[in-house]
Parts: structure tokens; sequence; C-alpha cells
């Protein structure tokens, strides 16, 4: 599953091609993957373009801004306001982004070829054949010529429509405040964890507490701090807070600038594979020396997630 990084870079490629872009045309192949019904989605976004491309954690949040229509009845003096809307789209497991405009081909999120990690998967192997394929989900077609498909092997991912006040619901309800923001701050971190029974690893995965961290974040950031996934979060040291704050922020801030992390199922936006792969110190590495002390490093399901630690090291 892409994480904070991953998804950052997704959307900062696809912002590149499809702002301001409008939406001529519009084909749901899968239902369940659009969260709204048919016509609404197609009155919402026939027309329409996307102002701005965001993200809350690993969520990405398009901004959709839909023509004015005024009749000929009002005057100059009124104007009718359309209410905001916002297109949400997560990945989930095995989602993918695709964007295609004769010549440019870019993809992020979940490879259907192993060779991606190497750089030598071809973009049909990597997107499941020639697009639309069976893989794809939803389609959109920009004025332009280009074409944003949504493929999604397992169809956990989703595309959904929601007002301004149904996406600060979800928002405040679903997401804490995440790396490299103001709201992730030491005291704010520091309350996450005050007298919390749950084991650091499982804190940490919580999006609510806080967004966008997944398993390889969180394998890399406990190692750095030194700190035993299977520690209670209450049982964390003022210190040992303070470092594991400065290297979540430190990992992540590093995986963004290296577009993410190469593994065999993640492409980015662009078709390639991320950097971050020679940066990782634990993850993917079970049995392997540490690279700090050289005893082997441990692999075990700690929060149902396979965790990957040095049982010397991190205490």
């Amino acid at each position: 599953m892409p994480e904070l990084p991953e998804v950052e870079t997704i959307r900062r490629d696809l912002a590149v091609e499809i702002t301001n872009q409008p939406i001529s045309a519009l084909k749901i192949f899968s239902p369940k993957t659009a969260k709204n019904s048919a016509a609404f989605f197609k009155k919402s976004l026939l027309g329409a373009s996307f102002s701005r491309l965001g993200r809350r954690g690993k969520l990405l949040i398009f901004s959709i801004n839909q023509p004015k229509l005024i009749s000929p009845r009002q005057t100059r003096s009124v104007h009718k306001t359309n209410p905001a809307l916002f297109l949400l789209i997560h990945l989930k497991m095995t989602g993918q982004l695709i964007y295609v405009n004769h010549q440019k081909k870019i993809a992020g999120g979940h490879s259907l070829d192993a060779k991606a990690a190497k750089g030598t998967a071809s973009f049909s192997k990597t997107v499941g054949g020639d697009l639309p394929n069976r893989q794809t989900r939803v389609m959109l077609e920009f004025k332009n010529g280009g074409q944003l498909f949504f493929n999604d092997l397992r169809r956990f991912g989703y595309l959904k429509i929601v007002s301004a006040q149904e996406l600060e619901k979800i928002i405040s309800t679903n997401y804490g405040p995440e790396p490299l923001t103001v709201d992730f701050s030491l005291n704010n971190f520091r309350l996450a964890l005050a007298e919390r029974k749950l084991k650091i690893k499982a804190l940490l995965l919580n999006q609510k507490i806080i967004a966008g961290l997944g398993n390889i974040y969180v394998d890399e950031s406990l190692f750095a701090a030194r700190i035993n996934p299977e520690r209670l979060a209450k049982s964390l040291t003022p210190l040992e807070i303070k470092k594991l704050w400065q290297v979540i922020g430190q990992i992540i801030k590093k995986a963004v600038f290296q577009r993410g992390t190469t593994f065999s199922n993640y492409v980015d936006s662009r078709g390639r594979s991320g950097n971050f792969s020679r940066f990782l110190k634990v993850y993917g590495r079970g049995g392997e020396a540490c690279p700090t002390c050289g005893a082997p490093l441990k692999k075990k399901k700690v929060a149902g997630r396979g965790t990957h630690y040095c049982a010397y090291c991190q205490k």
C-alpha cells in the first residue's frame, strides 16, 4: 500500500497534468468503486475541472471547479454559486492512478509486475495491459485528450464525491495530524502517546492518531529511535518520545524528496520506481545483519502487520 511519501509523489505529478483541465467524459466500469450514483458523478464532473489536488494522509482530495450556470433571468449583480464539491480518491492496497495523453504515460500506485522494482517492467505490464483493461474501475477523459484511469485489482480503493461539510467531518473523525505539518508538534505528539496502552507500532499505524504513516516508515522510525515496536506507548520516556518525533519527520521528509520507497508493487506517477529503498535500514530485511550491531534482524507480526526490527538495538 502506498504511504504518505508515495501518495504525495502521485499528487504532485498529476497536479501538473490535470489541474484546470475540463472533464469531457466519464465512464464507471465498477459501481462498487464509485461510492456515489453514476448520475451524481456525471452531474458533478462533466464540464468541471480540478482546481486543486490536495491530500490528507493517504487520501487524495481533488477540488472540483464546476462551471457557474446563470439563467437569462439573472442580472449582472446576481451570481449563482455552486456548492463546493471534492473528489476523494483512496488507492488502498492495489489501486492505481494512470494518466495517458498521446505519448505521455504516467502511473502511480500498485504495480502488477514485480520487475517494476528493478526498473525493467514495461508500462503495459505494470498497469495490466492496454487501457482500459479488466482492472479499470473508473475513467475520466479531459478536453485536451488526456485520460485518467483508476485501476484496482482487489477493489478496495474508492472514489467518492463529497461536500465541504462532509469532507471536514471525514478529516476530523478519521485523520490525525500528519508529519511535516504545523499540527505535528512535539507537544501534540506527546499528548497522542500519553497513557496509551497500545503498542507503539499499533499507535503509529492508527490514521486517527497520526495520518499517513504505514508499515515501512513506522518500522524505519522505530529503528532510528531505538524503540522496540512492542513497547506500550505510555512506557516511552520524554527523551524517547522526542527522539521518535524527530526521526519520523526526518524520515518522511527524506522519503518525499526521494519520491518514495521502491519495492515490488510500487511505481511512482511517472512510471518510475521510488528511490528511498537504498536508505531502508530494517524494512524487508528480516534475517539480515543489523546495520548498527550486526545481529540478525527479526521479523514478526506486531499489530497484525509484518514488523522488522533489531531485538538488540531497539529496547
